[in-house]
């Protein structure tokens, strides 16, 4: 196991191809949720993940999930209930009751990753113009979202939750359009679920995805803060 140095923020990862295959993708243990070493850990394609009884740690897992843009999928009842209009999207003005959100615990999870020094840490990058979430509304109610990081022109996406049906998804949909206006390239999901590849993730090889974050994480991003420009288009999206 690589440990990181805590005082050190700028100090080196190891090379991703280090990870292990079991648990796939750990990488490294220890160091900082500091700015710095969080933006140079996403990066290189390396995320932290790690309960309040552990150190920090750092994974990089193969094959990794990822969602291009312009490969969205809107399922017919998806696409339906969109059209009904019961949600109102933003952009980057609820983080703090986004990121809150979660983090609460879920009927299948007594317990969450996002404990509160990765929540600060967010919090943190949010403020420096880095940490963006997208909203869905129903009237004045937050009824889901989610949150991740914009570095380049690559959207690494961390969390979403859901109060009311296909709030979140809503979300999702109304991000992947935003992002494909703008050129981004790739919205990074992590591990496989399929939940995202129903919206059309699919796995690539992790030395793809570090090929792609060095093409698209290079180039100038969306400037901080998002905002919301239009309703969700249901006329695009498989």
């Amino acid at each position: 196991m690589y440990w990181l140095d805590p005082e050190n923020d700028q100090g080196p990862f190891p090379p991703v191809e280090f990870a292990l295959s079991e648990p796939d993708g750990l990488l490294a243990a220890g160091g900082s949720l500091a700015p710095a070493r969080l933006i140079n850990a996403y990066r290189r394609g390396i995320f932290p993940w790690y309960s309040d009884n552990q150190p920090i740690l750092w994974w990089s897992p193969d094959p990794r999930s990822v969602l291009f843009p312009d490969k969205l999928k809107i399922s017919r009842s998806l696409r339906k209930s969109i059209r009904k209009g019961v949600f109102r999207l933003t952009m980057d003005e609820a983080f703090e009751q986004v990121i809150k959100a979660c983090a609460e615990p879920r009927s299948y999870q007594a317990d969450t990753w996002i404990t509160a020094e990765m929540s600060a840490a967010y919090m943190r990058l949010h403020r420096l113009g880095v940490a963006h979430s997208v909203e869905a509304w129903n009237g004045d109610v937050l009824a889901g979202g989610l949150y991740g990081l914009g570095i380049g022109r690559v959207f690494f996406g961390e969390s979403m939750f859901s109060r009311q049906t296909d709030a979140s998804k809503t979300a999702l949909v109304y991000l992947a359009q935003r992002l494909q206006t703008w050129g981004y390239g790739l919205i990074d999901c992590q591990v496989r679920s399929e939940h995202m590849d129903r919206l059309g993730a699919e796995s690539i090889a992790r030395a793809r995805f570090v090929r792609l974050l060095d093409k698209f994480c290079v180039q100038s991003g969306h400037p901080a803060p998002w905002a919301a420009e239009h309703s969700v288009n249901t006329s695009t999206g498989a």
